[in-house]
């Protein structure tokens, strides 16, 4: 058990918290009973799982999809039956690595995928999701739930999106994380000559666009649609590239939607549309 807080190990989980620990190690942390379980259902590529045995009672409110009680104990055996290694920590070191006020007792490691646009594979029913700049970890971390639940399953987010292994941006996604293939810290130029290339429609969200209920969506599928910042709406050279301009109409003097509420209904009329559903 390893109850040191100077332990190498701790020190490692701790760089894991900052962004600089993220990119320089190309790992990042998950944590809570619900997340890990997910990341073992979703076959991400965990490097390590560490437990509090302070934290093995399961809680009576959560439940395992089979509608058992979620159990850390579980978790480490269902890890070590995939020869995940696994590490006992006492609760302070439990607390230290956490990101959390109120911790469940289980953290683990896992390795960023090494995504490139080879793995963006464009075919006549793709969606193809583009984030631009959004700023709230909440926002995007649902934007990706959301396009999950949606078939949506690339993505690409443009330099200065929130970090896409931020805490809190990783809690929002529920575990959609582990089932896309997401680019990061790409230009709207390079973006805008790769769907041209790969001859998408690309569909821009703006106020100004036309009513997305008024367009006919199956008529320029594959489509790349950009969702833009929060406060700013898209880049401008997304705003000049565009094939389309999409919005949705706004009642009541209703100045804005929040970005990931936008982003659902989007990504839902457009699936409809092209009759996808």
């Amino acid at each position: 058990m390893i109850t040191s807080l100077q332990n190498d190990q701790v020190k490692h989980l701790a760089a894991l918290q900052t962004n600089k620990g993220r990119k320089e190690y190309k790992e990042y942390l998950i944590e809570g009973k619900r997340f890990v379980q997910e990341a073992l259902l979703r076959k991400a590529e965990i490097c390590k799982l560490y437990f509090c045995p302070t934290f093995l009672k399961p809680s009576a409110s959560e439940q395992d999809r089979d509608g058992t009680a979620l159990n850390i104990s579980n978790l480490v055996g269902q890890a070590r039956e995939l020869t995940i290694p696994v590490e006992e920590v006492s609760e302070t070191v439990l607390r230290k690595i956490s990101a959390t006020e109120e911790p469940q007792g289980i953290v683990a490691i896992v390795k960023q995928p090494s995504s490139t646009w080879e793995d963006i594979k464009v075919t006549s029913k793709t969606i193809l999701l583009i984030v631009d700049n959004i700023q709230d970890p909440g926002n995007l971390g649902t934007i990706l739930r959301t396009a999950l639940a949606a078939d949506v399953r690339q993505i690409i987010l443009t330099k200065g999106t929130v970090d896409l292994y931020n805490p809190k941006v990783l809690r929002s996604t529920m575990g959609a994380v582990f089932s896309q293939v997401i680019l990061k810290d790409k230009n709207p130029q390079e973006i805008v000559d790769f769907v041209k290339r790969k001859n998408c429609t690309l569909a821009v969200s703006t106020m100004e666009g036309i009513s997305v209920f008024k367009e006919d969506a199956s008529s320029y599928h594959p489509i790349a649609l950009v969702i833009g910042n929060e406060a700013i709406g898209p880049s401008a050279y997304f705003l000049e590239k565009a094939d389309k301009k999409l919005s949705i109409p706004m009642f009541n003097k209703v100045e804005s939607l929040n970005a990931a509420m936008a982003a659902g209904i989007f990504l839902y009329e457009l699936r409809r549309q092209a009759r996808f559903l």
